[in-house]
């Protein structure tokens, strides 16, 4: 298969979401006959992010989905909890971990400190994986988020272990770009969660490489997460005009999100954090003249992201005996 240059900005030293200083993302993956599932934790700083919240918002692209936390995000340009990504029927469950693990470290939520805001994110995986089984438990998402580092794979692992994409096996990718603005250095990544489109569809780099590998033009169902993050001093508001940028980046793999997917995006910044204790705030945020290398960051990011999320997955056999084939197999290599 060809090497393939997407966009035109400098990569990270990883090519990860956690090039964004203090990022760290782990999995548990569970794999085992009918079971292909697991648990992708993404943490925004190692830190107590109850207290030292990060601004953030989000973007619904298209709303068949089950995620938790969107309206609070929105609401108060804030996350405070890891964000926890799994499949569909596994979301409660998800939920009810991430509020163990966050009253564990924090004994003043819902005493004096108000409550906590969980941020769960699925796609359903029920092709590869017996979903109906609610296989996911707490101890999965805790290991997930004990897991989470700097380092972390790729592809069939994690929340993206039984997730399909373009009719050949998908999962978790990401990719990041480093950039100038006034003389200093950003970086802004994303994580994504694929589990959408048809292989007549797929495009890498403006090659329609799903025509030649399939004939059928497929209907194309299912699910993609966004997840972006950067270190760049930005606002509530100019985070959601950035992960309104995620679509481009989708579209450029081919995707025209049909009406039974459920493309989410959630962008956060580690700059600025939001301190429980602050009741005036002098936080430094760009300009909007300037925010043009982030929304390009976007995009290339989410692009490159979906088309890792492919390229570095195996080929798995799960539920049923139904199969899904990496792109590299079906590619000849």
């Amino acid at each position: 298969m060809k090497e393939y240059r997407f966009g035109t900005m400098e990569k990270g030293r990883r090519n990860l979401i956690t090039d964004v200083p203090g990022v760290l993302v782990g999995h548990c993956t569970l794999s085992e006959g009918n079971v292909q599932t697991g648990v992708t934790a993404i943490l925004p700083h190692a830190g107590d992010i109850y207290h030292e919240k990060c601004i953030a918002a989000s973007h619904v692209i298209n709303g068949y989905g089950k995620s938790t936390g969107l309206v609070q995000i929105n609401e108060l340009g804030s996350i405070e909890t890891p964000l926890i990504l799994t499949n569909t029927l596994s979301a409660g469950e998800a939920f009810t971990a991430c509020v163990e693990y966050m009253l564990e470290k924090n004994e003043g939520i819902c005493r004096g400190e108000g409550s906590v805001n969980p941020v769960i994110l699925e796609c359903n995986d029920s092709f590869l994986n017996d979903i109906r089984g609610l296989h996911v438990k707490k101890e999965h998402v805790f290991e997930a988020i004990a897991a989470a580092k700097e380092d972390f794979e790729l592809g069939s692992v994690g929340a993206g272990r039984g997730m399909i994409c373009y009719g050949l096996k998908g999962g978790i990718g990401s990719a990041s770009r480093i950039f100038e603005i006034a003389e200093r250095q950003f970086t802004l990544g994303a994580l994504v969660l694929t589990n959408f489109g048809s292989l007549s569809d797929l495009v890498i780099c403006g090659d329609h490489i799903g025509r030649r590998l399939s004939g059928e033009e497929e209907d194309p169902k299912g699910s993609c997460i966004m997840v972006i993050a950067t270190d760049a001093p930005v606002s509530s508001r100019q985070l959601a005009r950035i992960a309104r940028r995620a679509q481009s980046g989708l579209a450029r793999t081919g995707g025209y999100t049909s009406g039974g997917s459920g493309e989410i995006v959630v962008a956060f910044t580690t700059a600025n954090r939001l301190l429980m204790s602050e009741q005036i705030r002098h936080p430094e945020i760009l300009s909007d003249s300037v925010l043009n290398p982030l929304l390009r960051a976007a995009v290339e990011t989410v692009e490159e992201a979906i088309v890792r999320s492919m390229l570095e997955a195996e080929t798995v056999t799960g539920r049923d005996g139904n199969k899904l084939v990496s792109i590299r197999e079906l590619a000849g290599e």
